[in-house]
């Protein structure tokens, strides 16, 4: 049975019950079948599983949809009983912040002032300082983070090992629509049209992987993605499309790398990636 808890008081009575390894995924909630591949995830490797749901204030900027953000704890406790959580812990903003905004925060550096923290200024402030926070009260032995949010896992674990968080942190590969469509509560602001101008960023994703396989060098693979995706349906903004190593370090020229995509549609903000291996050069 899963047990649903809002305070601190009742996440620490809950957690002291929880004998064997424990394993906790934090979402904001609006849950998908991405999300559920998480708590599967969870579910394998630990003997308890903790899900937290709560949308953090800190990490959307003033023009952002903080107000717009879908709360659906009903239908996500769904979700959380069907993949076998032990407890949910969805606070409100007063329990997470008893003071109010934290003065103290913790800082991404270098890493989160580039790619969606070049766009979101004070984005990853946020997400770091709630993570930190949340891995504090349920105290576990590992994490979950979806690979979707490629920067944000990456930095979570730089975190984790900067500040000698004790918590395995493991990232669970992309859940997709049948047509290539990274799965993501924002999917559900889109038009059909959108939708359609959306899965630009999964076929840029998709040619530059073609590219590597085939034999080409980084400037080819990042060529092929660009042309893509100005192939693509019209209606998708592109913010950045780049290639890194798999820590995010610019500039790979051989072996495992990343491509990560972002763009505007309509008034949705998307992001997905891909793992790419690059040939070495001749």
């Amino acid at each position: 049975m899963t047990e649903l808890v809002h305070t601190r008081a009742d996440l620490a009575t809950a957690r002291a019950d929880c004998k064997g390894t424990v394993g906790v995924v934090m979402t904001m909630g609006a849950l998908h079948s991405g999300h559920e591949t998480l708590l599967r995830a969870a579910r394998e490797r630990a003997d308890h599983v903790i899900v937290t749901v709560f949308v953090n204030p800190l990490q959307f900027g003033p023009t952002e949809d903080f107000d717009r953000y879908p709360r659906t704890l009903d239908a996500d406790l769904e979700v959380c009983r069907r993949a076998g959580a032990d407890v949910v812990f969805a606070p409100s903003v007063t329990q997470m912040y008893p003071d109010g905004q934290p003065s103290v925060r913790i800082d991404p550096g270098p890493l989160g002032a580039d790619l969606e923290g070049l766009s979101r200024p004070g984005f990853f402030h946020g997400v770091l300082t709630v993570v930190l926070k949340l891995l504090q009260l349920t105290r576990p032995d590992l994490t979950f983070f979806g690979e979707k949010d490629y920067q944000q896992l990456a930095l979570v674990r730089r975190m984790c090992r900067d500040l000698d968080v004790p918590v395995e942190v493991v990232g669970v590969p992309t859940v997709r629509e049948p047509d290539g469509l990274a799965l993501s509560s924002r999917n559900r602001y889109l038009s059909a049209g959108e939708r359609e101008a959306a899965l630009t960023l999964s076929a840029a994703l998709r040619a530059g992987v073609d590219a590597a396989e085939a034999g080409a060098d980084a400037g080819a693979v990042l060529a092929a993605a660009h042309a893509a995706f100005g192939a693509g349906t019209p209606g998708a903004d592109l913010d950045y499309l780049v290639l890194t190593d798999p820590d995010l370090e610019p500039g790979p020229v051989a072996g495992p790398a990343r491509l990560l995509v972002a763009a505007w549609v309509g008034g949705t903000r998307l992001i997905d990636n891909a793992a790419v291996h690059l040939a070495p050069r001749p």
